[in-house]
Parts: structure tokens; C-alpha cells; sequence
């Protein structure tokens, strides 16, 4: 393939990775807001610091290839993001918790991915200092995601089972208030 169109591929690729990372300093802030578990809140505040490193390592990549900062909108991020937003208007307590951390994982398997191919793109044209930058914002968002499973399997194991949510939902019903659960959500649709 002949260099110029990796060149073109890498910059394009870079627009939309430098998009997806601005929306997602703009989302962390929200999901951050939103998650109702401490280590939750706090690993979200954290990775929203780290995420604006990402974008200052994007732009230095721009650099590197001569090109101006310039983002192309990132619709697979948009889609993330909105689908993270319709949790925090239809669940509370841990399972709006479980759903943000699904929701920020898919965006960092997301990360990963394209972090991963515009790595492996650089490689190939041997812009060592691309690839570096590029191959640190990938480990951590590997890290990123990591942190994540174990606070969910730390909100996992603290949900109450099927005899002790049965008597919540019982007690909730009889006193008039309506519970949101996944189950009641997928119920209405």
C-alpha cells in the first residue's frame, strides 16, 4: 500500500480518535455525576483527568505528522455516549451503576480498538515517537477498563439476592413507590 494513503488513513483515523476523546471529557464529567458507588465516581473523575491527556497526546501526534488539531465528529463515540445517557434518565442505585460501567466499558473497548489500529498504522510508516504516545493512551485505556470490572464485580457482590430483593420490591410496592430495575424498564418497552 502505497504510503501516502496510510499517511491520509492514520490523519483520518487520529480526527475521529481526537473527536471521540473531546466528547468523552464532556461525558466523564456526567457519568461522574451521575454513578452513586465512590470508587465509581472516583475512578470516572480520575479517568476524565487521564482522558485530557489523551487529547494533549493527540494533538502532539498531529504535530508529529504536521497536521493541524482538527477533529472529525466521531459518531460511533456519539452513539456511546447517548446510549450511557438513556441509564442515568431510567435507573437508579447499582444497577444504574452496573449500566454506567457497561456502558463506559463499550467505550473502552472502543478506545482500545481504534488506539490499536492507528498504532499499528504508525508502525508501519515508523513514527516511533506516534507510536509511543499512541501505545501509552492505549495501555491505559486497557487500564481504564480493568479498574472498571473490579468495581463491578465489587457492586455485584453487594446486591442483595433474589429472597432479599423480592421483600424491597414488596415493601416499594406497598407503599406506592415505583422501583426502576432493568426488568421494569424492559417491561414498558
Amino acid at each position: 500500500m502505497p504510503e501516502s494513503i496510510l499517511n491520509e488513513f492514520l490523519v483520518e483515523q487520529i480526527q475521529d480518535l481526537y473527536s471521540a476523546e473531546k466528547q468523552l471529557v464532556k461525558a466523564l464529567l456526567k457519568l461522574a455525576k451521575a454513578a452513586t458507588n465512590e470508587k465509581l465516581v472516583e475512578a470516572f473523575r480520575a479517568h476524565l483527568e487521564v482522558t485530557k491527556e489523551h487529547v494533549s497526546r493527540i494533538e502532539k501526534v498531529f504535530s508529529i505528522l504536521g497536521k493541524p488539531a482538527r477533529a472529525k465528529t466521531c459518531k460511533g463515540m456519539q452513539g456511546l455516549i447517548e446510549e450511557g445517557a438513556e441509564a442515568i434518565e431510567e435507573l437508579d442505585g447499582p444497577e444504574l451503576d452496573l449500566a454506567l460501567i457497561a456502558g463506559a466499558q463499550r467505550v473502552e473497548h472502543y478506545e482500545i480498538s481504534a488506539y490499536g489500529t492507528v498504532r499499528t498504522v504508525a508502525e508501519q510508516l515508523n513514527l516511533s515517537q506516534a507510536v509511543e504516545l499512541l501505545s501509552e493512551t492505549e495501555n491505559e485505556e486497557k487500564e481504564a477498563d480493568s479498574e472498571l470490572s473490579e468495581i463491578a464485580m465489587e457492586i455485584y457482590g453487594s446486591l442483595p439476592d433474589d429472597e432479599e430483593r423480592e421483600e424491597e420490591e414488596s415493601t416499594q410496592r406497598s407503599s406506592g413507590k415505583p422501583r426502576k430495575t432493568v426488568m421494569a424498564k424492559r417491561a414498558r418497552a
